[in-house]
């Protein structure tokens, strides 16, 4: 028993400074953060590198202090992504935490700070980057107060699916919310033919049955649609209605990520969207 526990020690602190050396890797610009005034320490703060994750700062430092806390596949995903790890860091940082990794063998998604800067350009157009399993991997302000405010919510909440079939604010806005649920429902069976043996497709999956049982009843249905830019209504819960062309860009190959955006199709949406850039913009100023 005491070399159990001075073993899990020992992982600890390997998951603490391997944790520390990624951060301070990282220059402020590489993950979209302006430089500022001179920094005591190299790379990113611990503080950047819990709001890129969103998780709590206080949390995040107990793990770079070797703490004995829990910490779940979703959260070190945010974790990898924030720390840019490539697929190799990927595996030794689930290895050390010893918990299984919810893509094993794949890279890790990470968004470049090129790709970061064009969501920031396209505003007040809302845009975001998605995986072909609907997560939202990066966002600009806009859409990130589009449906409902995405700051607020954990890393592992932060799925189109997810939220299109249990977020009350993200359904409240979306005009024929029905109607748009069948249509995701049956894009993503259409995405998953390709992944139906993944860890991390299987686990959306299992979560979506287990508490939507609108999802369970489309699900059933066995519908399939591809991938396809359309029209759609959003009630705005600050703006008001706004009438938008929903596009994709894909960034890779057809399966892989893409820039998912919504442009106004009429003047009175292209004011409303400024509004809300404007709000968004007022929400994170110091």
């Amino acid at each position: 028993m005491t070399t159990m526990v001075r073993e899990s020690d020992v992982r600890r602190h390997e998951l603490a400074d391997f944790l520390r050396s990624r951060r301070e890797r990282i220059t402020p610009e590489q993950v979209g953060f302006p430089r500022g005034r001179r920094r005591r320490t190299p790379g990113l703060r611990r503080e950047e590198v819990a709001q890129l994750s969103a998780v709590g700062v206080t949390w995040y430092t107990w793990l770079e202090q070797a703490r004995d806390i829990q910490v779940s596949p979703q959260v070190l995903d945010a974790i990898a992504r924030a720390l840019l790890l490539d697929s190799s860091e990927r595996t030794h940082l689930f290895a050390l935490a010893g918990t299984v990794d919810p893509a094993p063998g794949t890279p890790c998604p990470t968004v470049t700070p090129a790709l970061r800067q064009m969501l920031e350009q396209l505003e007040p157009i809302p845009a975001c980057i998605q995986n072909s399993r609907y997560d939202i991997l990066a966002y600009n302000r806009t859409y990130g107060r589009l449906l409902c405010d995405l700051d607020a919510l954990p890393p592992e909440d932060r799925n189109c699916m997810i939220l299109a079939f249990t977020n009350d604010d993200w359904r409240a806005a979306v005009a024929d919310v029905g109607d748009v649920s069948r249509t995701m429902a049956a894009k993503f069976r259409a995405s998953m033919a390709e992944h139906l043996a993944e860890p991390a497709w299987k686990s959306l999956l299992g979560r979506l049955e287990s508490v939507s049982p609108e999802f369970r009843e489309v699900w059933a249905r066995h519908e399939v649609i591809d991938q396809g830019g359309r029209t759609k209504y959003i009630r705005n819960a600050h703006v008001g209605l706004l009438h938008l062309e929903h596009n994709n860009l894909w960034l890779g190959p057809a399966a892989g990520p893409r820039l998912v955006s919504y442009v106004p199709l009429d003047d009175d949406s292209r004011e409303r969207l400024e509004k809300l850039q404007a709000l968004a913009v007022a929400d994170v100023s110091p």
